[in-house]
């Protein structure tokens, strides 16, 4: 309302939104900027099919370059040992230990729930089924993972099996001897009140595992763990397929755009094959 919710749309001009959009500039980054005149885009393009504006001004508008984002970045294999050591002691070890081995969202691990994790497969299966959990949900609206392709199947990591089966006792006995309601909704990860974790208990709980790893707990947020997880993959060599079926992207080109700066730059493997296939060059000294 402060700004064009008092307008009425069918007065609405280019150079409105140009002025808005420039004013949002001081605060906001160019791809923040660039979301919200698709929302407008798409906002007056029903407005239009519907015959209450003439055009759609949002197309005529240019989006302005905003602030500089928060730069992303992760944990060196180093790095990410001592915040799992660090983390051994926390309540959220087990979270912590699954965002940085499996690689899933901060918002799918809130909404985990006990009956999608399975921590012992089914060994004598044909082939084999290791331990798994079943990325099946997330704190969105109507419980939707963030794409169809989200919605996935991740195998454990013997260490995350341990540390979500010692998690399972702790919160068993605390349902036991608490006085508090617990609210049995089956959520993996509850607050100290029993509540259901929200993006602050993660984000202040991680700082303090971050600081005790020797790490600045300012310069560090949750989602890392994630870009972290996609950037020791890719240093091991494992294509990028794999690594954005791992992470649920639609495709490696997201996976790409969203974690340039984690993804190996020079892809080695063709030049490795063809030294292998042709030593030498002919005639060379």
């Amino acid at each position: 309302m402060p700004a064009l919710g008092a307008r009425k749309l069918r007065e609405l001009t280019a150079e409105d939104l140009d002025r808005w959009l420039e004013g949002k500039a001081d605060s906001l980054s160019t791809a923040t900027l660039r979301d919200i005149r698709s929302i407008l885009k798409r906002v007056i393009s029903r407005a239009q099919s519907r015959d209450k504006v003439k055009r759609n001004v949002a197309l005529l508008c240019e989006v302005p370059i905003g602030q500089a984002g928060r730069p992303s970045k992760s944990l060196t294999f180093d790095q990410a040992e001592a915040v799992l050591k660090a983390a051994e002691d926390s309540p959220l070890h087990a979270y912590i230990v699954l965002s940085l081995l499996i690689g899933a969202r901060t918002e799918e691990m809130r909404e985990l729930r006990w009956n999608h994790v399975d921590l012992i497969g089914k060994p004598r299966a044909t082939p084999p089924v290791p331990p798994a959990i079943m990325v099946w949900r997330s704190v969105r609206a109507g419980g939707d993972t963030k794409t169809r392709k989200s919605r996935r199947t991740l195998a454990l990591p013997n260490r995350a099996v341990d540390a979500l089966a010692a998690h399972g006792e702790r919160q068993n006995l605390w349902r036991a001897n608490t006085s508090r309601t617990w609210k049995d909704d089956d959520l993996v990860f509850v607050s100290h009140t029993a509540a259901p974790l929200d993006a602050a208990n993660v984000r202040r709980e991680f700082r303090k595992v971050v600081r005790a790893a020797g790490l600045s707990g300012k310069e560090w947020t949750p989602r890392e763990m994630r870009h972290s997880f996609v950037s020791l993959l890719s240093a091991d060599g494992m294509p990028l397929e794999q690594i954005s079926r791992l992470v649920g992207h639609s495709s490696t080109a997201v996976t790409e755009t969203v974690y340039r700066k984690q993804i190996k730059p020079v892809l080695l493997e063709g030049a490795q094959v063809m030294d292998k296939l042709f030593p030498e060059s002919p005639g060379a000294v």
